[in-house]
């Protein structure tokens, strides 16, 4: 089995990931800034705190995991912050977006971009050269829809998934042949988390479930998925009774921007 650091993996949809890896039989280091936060220590799983926007903390739980389990085998970098959700009202007169992006405060838009995008970046410089030296890894990357990419109101969150999904791109092309794939992973809408506030969204039953990304997160760090990179995967539609043949035609896609993201159309927010 497999050793797979998670960021952001002791809360929310990393903390489902962990879970849903452990399950599979493989080792995990669960990354959060302040400790086990809603996760149980429990057997083969290692709790380490760190905050990725520190390239010498992205160091050091590389450094732990090898001291620990004595080797790396993967990364999911699933880190991420967004600006608090509001109700409705509070959007504006007319609209039910965020702030626009000359309304937003330098430390806003920062700390964001630094957990985004500059964590992935400290995160996986950092466990590379393992991964390319024992000639076999994963790099997952969890990005978010292209409508949240190009929508108003959605700087720096939507801005900085775009730059990773460039990146996981970049990076397929960057290790093709050295046994290493890089690939992302979305829910496919607005998942049930913390991040969206119950006063939002009062009815859960409209998000994504964390649980729809058990699936596809342990057939993305099996062997089955050796011969993918470069793709990206919405977590909404995998499906159970689905072969692993069919759930990559219906859930994948090549990673970049298809020529239709010009004429992506905003569903509306929050869920009617």
């Amino acid at each position: 089995m497999r050793v797979v650091i998670v960021t952001g993996g002791t809360a929310g949809l990393g903390r489902a990931m962990v879970l849903a890896l452990l399950s599979a039989g493989h080792r995990v280091v669960a990354v959060g800034r302040t400790g086990a936060g809603e996760l149980v220590q429990a057997e083969r799983l290692l709790i380490a705190t760190g905050d990725v926007t520190s390239p010498e903390d992205c160091a050091a739980v590389v450094a732990r995991t090898l001291e620990h389990f004595g080797t790396v085998d993967a990364l999911v970098n699933n880190a991420g912050i967004n600006l608090p959700t509001r109700l409705p009202g509070a959007m504006g007169p007319q609209t039910k977006e965020g702030p626009k992006f000359y309304e937003l405060s330098v430390e806003q838009y920062r700390s964001i971009m630094r957990t985004n995008v500059d964590g992935a970046f400290f995160m996986a410089r950092a466990v590379m050269p393992h991964l390319v030296k024992r000639g076999w890894g994963r790099i997952v990357n969890h990005v978010t829809s292209y409508r949240t990419m190009v929508r108003g109101g959605e700087t720096p969150y939507g801005s900085s998934k775009a730059a990773l999904e460039s990146m996981t791109a970049i990076w397929a092309n960057e290790l093709k042949g050295t046994g290493v794939t890089v690939n992302a992973i979305l829910p496919g809408g607005a998942a049930d988390t913390r991040m969206i506030a119950r006063e939002v969204v009062p009815d859960r039953s409209k998000l994504v479930p964390p649980a729809m990304f058990d699936a596809p997160i342990r057939w993305l760090i099996s062997d089955a998925s050796n011969a993918v990179t470069g793709h990206r995967f919405i977590a909404a539609l995998w499906s159970a009774n689905a072969s692993d043949e069919e759930n990559v035609e219906k859930a994948g896609s090549v990673a970049g921007w298809p020529e239709s993201v010009a004429t992506a159309v905003a569903r509306p927010w929050p869920p009617a």
